[in-house]
């Protein structure tokens, strides 16, 4: 649809920072031309965009990472919702800053030359990587079942990344769970102190708490907030009309402090005159009007104290919390060391001697209270009896009720008496203090007087004395101001000076290593080159060329020899096989002999033994020459052992 293009396109305009020609009426006209797509609002749009093709292209990069999406702060109160646009805040923060190294490292430029050292660098690692692994190729495919091996190797690979990928998941659920825990305590501890305040608040208390937040709310929603928007309101209106009316010379400010000076010896001489008429009534008016203006400002200091006393109730309990959080992650209690431990038992040992004597004092009262109870009700039952018997002795008498009326007749009488006197002790106290009052301002008065005389010359000296100030301190203001400015270039200019000093310093150091390196390589080529073309065999020897082509060759020869001896190995593994198992078969001969042998000479006789002695001996060198017979035999077949 047109007006969503529209709505796109002004987006767009907007990112890349356009500014339509025009005031900011001309806004709707210039929105009706991009929806009916008229060429006097999109000729220029084209214009100015083609002319900034490459910095527009880069802005609208940046805009795509850059524009940041507002949350609304309701759905902020949510923990993730919260966590999430805080690390979507850090990402943001660290792609500018890995932004600004990228265009660094564009802008700071390396050497062709360098550059395409490193490229044949690399090509010739890569040719001898590829002619590497061509002879391990070579060499593995002699092996029996290489295709085997490699496809398991290759599954072993495989298997690695998969167990490093699964402990990167591992450490990141870890690291998940250890968030939700940490946020279950938080919940919980918000829990228990809100069942803890549901369950220790009782409903007087929790309405008294009420009123009071209510009656604070009331006070400065009512009083201090509009007398604070008030002021501001004034302050704003003054610098608006500061700002409005036209720059003031130095002349024009001289004649307003002039105008200020007179203003100020006009409210003084009314103040004093004021003070000489000596008017009791308005007297006593600004005794009440002092009076309130300083209840008025201690009722705002209070309000302002418990303000900040909120507030800092407020970052305590969030530091309350964290610590307590700390300390459950740290088994949930707190280790005491050195002196805090020292203090530590200090207070309790104080604290349990306190403990006891309270409670022996608690012990006292309550045996105290007990008999003082059983007293009163002792009291009361007499009171009682005595009340009845008198009513009885009233009712025999035919005057019932005497006693009752009597006594609040008293009661009565013994009020007015007092409300009398305390009536006449306060007419009595504020006639004298009306009397004391006019006696100590005339008292005043009189002392001021020549007091006030004196300050009217000290007030001509002091406007004087001040008008000389302002003139020296503008003239020191504005040769300051000029030395100043001109210290602030010479600054400037050094720190650019330095700067390039630097510049200058760090690029000669960097060219003479440079140097020193393409000489050191240069004389390494040249006497390469002078080894191989010289006509002298020794230092044709000498040639790092000859050099590997001779180990090329040794290692080939080497190679060659170790084919043979594995085909040589290879042929002779069978028949030394062989030998190997009638060798240790003429071993256990042997062997079973030596025990025949052992056996037959614990149970014979001396005789019998020497015949037997003498039969192992025959069995034995027979086997002897069978052996020897034997290896005649392979040497003739050239098996070697």
């Amino acid at each position: 649809m047109p007006e969503h293009t529209a709505k796109r396109m002004l987006s767009l305009l907007g990112i890349l920072k356009y500014k339509p020609p025009g005031n900011a009426t001309d806004m709707s006209t210039f929105r009706q031309g991009l929806v009916i797509g008229s060429k006097p609002v999109i000729y220029p749009v084209l214009h100015w965009l083609l002319q900034r093709t490459n910095e527009l292209k880069k802005r609208a990069y940046l805009a795509r990472f850059l524009i940041k999406l507002e949350v609304p702060s309701e759905f902020l109160q949510d923990e993730t919702v919260a966590d999430t646009n805080k690390q979507y805040e850090e990402l943001m923060e660290a792609f500018k800053t890995l932004h600004k190294e990228c265009e660094q490292l564009k802008t700071s430029g390396f050497s062709t030359a360098e550059i395409r050292r490193d490229i044949s660098a690399m090509e010739d690692e890569k040719d001898q990587l590829i002619k590497r692994v061509e002879r391990l190729k070579k060499r593995v495919e002699t092996v029996q079942n290489h295709q085997r091996m490699l496809k398991i190797a290759r599954q072993l690979r495989v298997e690695k990344e998969r167990e490093e990928f699964l402990a990167q998941q591992k450490q990141e659920q870890k690291n998940q769970l250890f968030h939700a825990v940490q946020r279950l305590q938080r919940v919980q501890n918000q829990l228990k102190s809100m069942r803890h305040a549901a369950a220790d608040a009782k409903p007087e208390s929790l309405m008294k708490r009420l009123e009071e937040e209510i009656k604070f709310n009331s006070y400065m929603v009512t009083e201090k907030f509009p007398k604070e928007l008030e002021s501001k309101k004034k302050e704003l209106h003054f610098l608006q009309k500061v700002v409005s009316e036209p720059a003031m010379g130095h002349s024009d400010l001289l004649e307003l402090e002039s105008n200020i000076n007179e203003i100020n010896t006009q409210i003084n001489q009314l103040i004093e005159k004021k003070m000489m008429r000596n008017e009791p009534i308005e007297g006593k008016l600004s005794l009440y009007r002092q009076q309130a203006s300083i209840i008025s400002r201690k009722k705002e200091a209070k309000a302002e104290e418990l303000q900040e006393a909120k507030e800092k109730l407020a970052s305590l309990e969030r530091e309350v919390s964290v610590k307590t959080n700390q300390t459950r992650e740290f088994d949930g209690t707190e280790v005491l060391k050195g002196d805090e431990f020292k203090r530590y038992v200090s207070k309790l040992r104080s604290k349990s001697t306190v403990f006891k004597k309270k409670h022996q004092i608690i012990a006292e009262f309550k045996a105290e209270f007990g008999l003082l109870q059983r007293t009163e009700e002792l009291l009361k039952q007499r009171h009682e009896n005595v009340q009845h018997q008198l009513r009885t002795i009233e009712e025999k008498k035919g005057i019932s009720g005497y006693s009752y009326t009597q006594e609040e007749l008293e009661r009565v009488s013994a009020l007015k008496s007092e409300v009398d006197e305390m009536k006449g002790r306060t007419l009595d106290d504020m006639s004298e203090m009306v009397k004391k009052l006019n006696s100590l301002v005339s008292e005043k008065k009189s002392a001021l007087a020549p007091v006030i005389k004196e300050l009217r010359q000290l007030r001509q000296k002091c406007q004087e004395l001040t008008q000389e100030c302002d003139e020296k301190k503008s003239q020191y203001d504005s040769c300051a101001a000029g030395l100043e400015s001109n210290r602030s270039k010479l600054e400037q200019e050094v720190r650019g000076l330095r700067e390039e000093c630097l510049q200058e310093e760090s690029r000669y150091h960097y060219t003479n290593c440079m140097i020193k390196n393409l000489e050191v390589q240069l004389r390494r080529a040249t006497d390469e080159m002078k080894a191989y073309v010289s006509s002298d065999q020794q230092e044709k020897r000498k040639a790092i060329r000859q050099q590997y082509t001779k180990n090329i060759t040794e290692q080939e020869n080497l190679g060659k020899k170790l084919r043979e001896k594995q085909k040589a190995v290879r042929e002779s593994h069978g028949p030394n096989m062989k030998q190997a198992k009638m060798w240790r078969d003429f071993e256990q001969l042997m062997e079973c002999k030596k025990q025949c042998f052992l056996k037959q000479q614990s149970q014979t006789s001396i005789g019998q033994v020497q015949g037997v002695y003498q039969n192992g001996l025959r069995a034995l060198f027979k086997g002897l020459w069978n052996s020897n017979r034997i290896l005649r035999n392979y040497k003739t077949l050239h098996f070697p052992l």
